[in-house]
């Protein structure tokens, strides 16, 4: 019995997040792999200049085992706000086997409530968004799995992420296998991919740069519809329980 992956692509995501876990998890067994969106064809990238391709809508896969939400710079709270994606997370969420996320995809993930009072992580820059979001933010974790929702921290955590759902779907001797012939054996040349490891220059530039890629006036019209359906979805609930 195949697999199916479902990959959500998104105008301005990261590509690493999606093509990270991609690279693993079309390795696993029957795996059937889509890049899910709003409707097939290409999809620009947040550098602008590198395309990736959606092969399948959100409405002819209303039944995947395995979602996987990347992140974004400079387009995270625009896809927040944007029900068709979130809209389809809430349906499929129920009989998924797996709903994941990487880097800010977790924030996505956040918008649709399915986050809420749970642990999670994201983008070190995004902590403390994320836990306004709703979920408990593990600052210093890589990879957190509350049940079915397992989130990863940023970009290259997608990597983890997939080599660690391999091994929960296809066990541990498959996920090592898949690990060896795709050589992810880490030895960077710098030591400074967590901010706890870094130096105060060194982390001063990288928020420097974070907000240079995710601050744009889209994405602040977008914060104001975000935050109004997180309330009106709280109330909601809050009523529907009451």
């Amino acid at each position: 019995m195949s697999t199916q992956i479902a990959i959500v692509l998104y105008p301005g995501m990261t590509a690493l997040d999606a093509v990270g876990p991609y690279e693993v998890l079309r390795l696993l067994p029957d795996a059937e792999v889509r890049f899910v969106g709003a409707a097939p064809g290409p999809v620009v990238t947040d550098s602008g200049v590198l395309l990736l391709g959606v092969t399948h809508s959100y409405e002819e896969t209303p039944n995947p085992d395995v979602v996987l939400v990347p992140g974004s710079g400079p387009r995270t709270a625009t896809t927040m706000a944007d029900q068709q994606l979130t809209g389809w997370l809430r349906r499929v969420h129920p009989t998924t086997r797996w709903t994941t996320s990487v880097c800010t995809g977790s924030m996505i993930l956040a918008a649709t409530g399915l986050l809420d009072g749970l642990p999670a992580t994201t983008h070190w820059l995004v902590q403390p968004a994320l836990a306004a979001m709703g979920a408990k933010a593990q600052r210093e974790q890589r990879i957190v799995h509350s049940g079915k929702i397992v989130t990863a921290a940023g970009v290259s955590a997608g990597l983890d992420l997939g080599l660690w759902l391999a091994g929960e779907i296809a066990g541990r001797e498959r996920a090592e296998t898949i690990q060896l012939y795709i050589e992810y054996d880490p030895r960077p040349p710098f030591d400074a991919g967590h901010p706890s490891k870094a130096s105060k220059a060194v982390v001063a530039g990288a928020r420097a740069l974070g907000r240079g890629i995710a601050l744009n006036p889209s994405e602040m019209r977008a914060v104001p519809t975000v935050a109004w359906q997180r309330a009106l979805g709280r109330l909601r609930k809050r009523r529907g329980s009451s």
